[in-house]
């Protein structure tokens, strides 16, 4: 039986590329902004959305909660996001990063998008976690991520995981 799988050609060796997070150029105002490709295949021929969520585990010693990098849906006919479909691709919804929290410093619609690796203490995980549901999600632009939770309960056909590690400095 074929599983699910989640990949990325931008994540080398273990570790996430540095022009997808605060080592690289592209940034709005202060978030690195150019998202990292992914890829999947084994999907489900029931599928009718994606769901992913990034997210930094590690920041929780550092901020008090789990970072969340970038929450999207993803439309159920694609099998991969180009380097920076975050900034170019009208088909994703996205919802609210932590970019927009108390330690951020963007509002919602400028943080509903990826915004990259930036760990301020030492090297951090990022987990991917990609989601094939049987229903085509609603959500509205700048969701939070417990609102695309309640959505996917009950209808996550496979679920595929990926992470890679990003340096505090170089």
């Amino acid at each position: 039986m074929n599983t699910f799988k989640l990949t990325s050609p931008g994540i080398n060796d273990g570790y996430i590329d540095n022009k997808y997070g605060k080592h690289g150029i592209e940034n709005i105002e202060g978030m690195p902004s150019l998202s990292i490709p992914l890829q999947w295949e084994n999907i489900s021929q029931r599928t009718k959305s994606f769901a992913l969520i990034m997210q930094d585990y590690d920041a929780i010693p550092v901020c008090g909660f789990s970072w969340i990098h970038w929450i999207a849906v993803i439309p159920g006919t694609y099998t991969s996001l180009p380097e920076g479909a975050s900034q170019t691709d009208s088909h994703l919804i996205q919802g609210t990063n932590s970019w927009s929290s108390a330690l951020g410093n963007l509002n919602r619609g400028s943080a509903s998008y990826f915004g990259g690796p930036a760990p301020p203490d030492k090297e951090h995980t990022y987990e991917f976690t990609l989601y094939a549901l049987d229903i085509d999600l609603k959500l509205e632009k700048s969701f939070h991520l417990n609102e695309l939770l309640k959505s996917i309960k009950g209808h996550i056909l496979g679920e595929a995981f990926l992470e890679g590690l990003y340096p505090s400095s170089l």
